[in-house]
Order: C-alpha cells, then sequence, then structure tokens
C-alpha cells in the first residue's frame, strides 16, 4: 500500500468505491422489488447480478493487490459489471419499470462509481503490496 495514503485501509469495506457500489446494489435491489412478476428471472436477476458483481469484482481486487496484473484485471471486471448495470437501467426505464429521473439518477451514481475505479485503476501502483 502506498505509504502517501493519509488513511490506511484494512479492508476493502473501507473503499469509498466499494461503499458507493454496495449503495447502488442495495438500491437496485430495493428498485427491482418492483418490477413486474414476469420480469424475476430475467431482467431483475440480470441487473441484481450486475450490480452485486460489481462489490464482489472491487473485494477480489483488493484481496489481489500482491499482483498488479490480477488486481487491475478484477477493477476492470468491476468497471465493465457497472457499465452493464446501466444497460440493464436503460431496459428498465424504457420499459417503464423506473422513472427517467430514477435511470438518471443510477447511471449518475454508476458514472460516479466508474470513474473511481478508473482512478484505481489508472494509480494501480498505489494499491499494489510491496513483498519485501
Amino acid at each position: 500500500m502506498n505509504e502517501n495514503m493519509a488513511v490506511r485501509i484494512h479492508t476493502h469495506k473501507e473503499l469509498r468505491v466499494y461503499q458507493n457500489a454496495m449503495e447502488a446494489a442495495m438500491e437496485i435491489f430495493s428498485l427491482t422489488k418492483k418490477f413486474p412478476v414476469e420480469e424475476k428471472y430475467s431482467l431483475v436477476d440480470q441487473i441484481r447480478r450486475s450490480s452485486r458483481s460489481v462489490c464482489a469484482n472491487i473485494a477480489e481486487a483488493w484481496r489481489k493487490r500482491r499482483c498488479q496484473a490480477a488486481c487491475t484485471a478484477k477493477l476492470n471486471d468491476a468497471e465493465s459489471e457497472a457499465s452493464e448495470t446501466q444497460v440493464w437501467f436503460e431496459f428498465a426505464q424504457k420499459c417503464n419499470y423506473v422513472s427517467m429521473d430514477t435511470e438518471k439518477q443510477l447511471d449518475a451514481m454508476s458514472n460516479h462509481i466508474i470513474s473511481q475505479l478508473i482512478r484505481m485503476i489508472d494509480e494501480a501502483d498505489k494499491w499494489i503490496v510491496k513483498l519485501s
């Protein structure tokens, strides 16, 4: 871990990007409870899976910090899953399951998470655990 970081982070749960992704996934879980029953095994499953996968990939990246390539690969997976979540929510809005305002709010949350992930990817060397 970078010794210049002001706060020492001990677990992935302390990362702001993880906290933001968890908040988004829980918001999505709540919103999808109101989707039509016929979407339970299609759109609901897809959007919940992709939003939860963002969190899971961030956690995996945290545990793979001894290898920059492995860590970065997991951060890239998290970024891809966040983008996928945006697409599923666009479908939800176009099917009138959520309002345009709700879709825009979740899109903005996802864009913020994606920008945090991109910054971590660009600065991956700061997150790598140096073995001596």
